[in-house]
C-alpha cells in the first residue's frame, strides 16, 4: 500500500507543540534574571569616573606622540615589544606541553582511567582565572615578565589542551590502519598518518590563543606580572591622560594588526584561502 501524502497544511498542524517546554525555560530566565539583579546595586556615576572617562577620552585624542618613539624602557615601544614577547613564549610554552598532556588525556589514545586523571588536571587549570595564577606565582617567581610568561604558559594549557583533544579524538583511524597495514613503523604513522590531520588544527588553536593572550598579557601587568599594563596603572593614577592615550593607541593598533593577521592565517588554514 502506497503510503498517503500529506499537504502543508496537515504537516503544519501536525507539526511538535513545544509552546509547555519553551513556557518553563522563559521563566527559569526570567527567574535567574531577577534573582540575579538583587545582588546588583548601582548607585550612579562617581564623579572621579566621570573625570577618568573624560580624561582617557582627551588621551585618546591628544597622546604623547614623544613617548610614542622613544626607546627607553619605559617607552611605549618597548614596553609594547615586551608585551608581545610575553604573549610570544606564553602561548609557545602552553602549546607544546599540551601536546603531550591533550595525547594522555583523549579515550582514543589512552585508557579511560588514565584519560579521565589527565582531563581532570587540565579541568584543575581552567577552573583557576589567569589573574588568580599570577597572585600565586608572584609570589614565587617575583614581579617581572618571567611571572606573565609563566601564568600565560599554564593557562595556555588548559584551554590549548581541551581543542587538542577534539582535534585528536576526531582522528581517521582508517588511515592508521592502512599504514599498519602497509608495514609503517610508529614513527613513520605519526609522520604521516597523525601530523596531517592535526598540524592545521594545531596551529589554528595556537594563533587563536595567542590572540587571547596578548590581551591578558596587558591585565597582567596590572599586578606586576610584566608588559605594558603596570605603566598604563602608573599613568591612569597619576592622571597623566596623554601618557595614558598613548598606551591605549599602541595597544588599539597592536590588537588590530594581531587580529587581521591572525584571521588570515586562520581562514587559510581552515579553508585554504590564499
Amino acid at each position: 500500500m502506497s503510503e498517503k501524502k500529506l499537504t502543508v497544511e496537515e504537516v503544519y498542524d501536525n507539526r511538535p507543540r513545544h509552546f509547555v517546554a519553551r513556557l518553563i525555560a522563559f521563566l527559569i530566565l526570567l527567574a535567574l534574571v531577577v534573582w540575579s539583579k538583587s545582588g546588583i546595586q548601582f548607585t550612579g556615576i562617581v564623579e572621579s569616573g566621570a573625570d577618568i572617562a573624560k580624561g582617557t577620552v582627551y588621551g585618546l585624542t591628544h597622546p604623547d606622540w614623544s613617548l610614542l618613539t622613544d626607546m627607553s624602557h619605559d617607552g611605549v615601544l618597548y614596553l609594547t615589544a615586551q608585551t608581545i614577547a610575553i604573549a610570544i613564549l606564553g602561548t609557545l610554552f602552553g602549546g607544546i606541553l599540551s601536546i603531550p598532556i591533550s595525547f594522555l588525556a583523549s579515550n582514543n589514545i589512552v585508557p579511560k582511567p588514565i584519560a579521565a586523571i589527565f582531563r581532570l588536571l587540565i579541568l584543575l587549570i581552567r577552573t583557576i582565572p589567569s589573574l588568580v595564577w599570577a597572585l600565586m606565582l608572584i609570589r614565587v617567581t617575583g614581579p617581572g615578565a618571567f611571572c606573565g610568561v609563566v601564568t600565560q604558559s599554564i593557562c595556555s594549557i588548559g584551554m590549548i589542551s581541551k581543542m587538542y583533544i577534539t582535534a585528536i579524538e576526531d582522528l581517521d583511524t582508517g588511515i592508521l590502519e592502512s599504514l599498519d597495514a602497509a608495514g609503517c613503523t610508529t614513527f613513520q604513522k605519526i609522520r604521516c598518518g597523525i601530523l596531517p590531520q592535526l598540524s592545521a588544527s594545531f596551529v589554528s588553536t595556537v594563533i587563536y590563543r595567542f590572540d587571547i593572550n596578548l590581551k591578558d598579557a596587558t591585565t597582567l601587568g596590572l599586578i606586576g606580572a610584566g608588559g605594558i599594563g603596570a605603566s598604563l596603572v602608573i599613568a591612569i593614577s597619576g592622571r597623566r591622560w596623554r601618557m595614558v592615550g598613548s598606551f591605549l593607541l599602541a595597544l588599539i593598533i597592536l590588537v588590530l594588526i594581531i587580529e587581521y593577521c591572525s584571521t588570515k592565517i586562520r581562514a587559510r588554514l581552515a579553508r585554504g584561502r590564499q
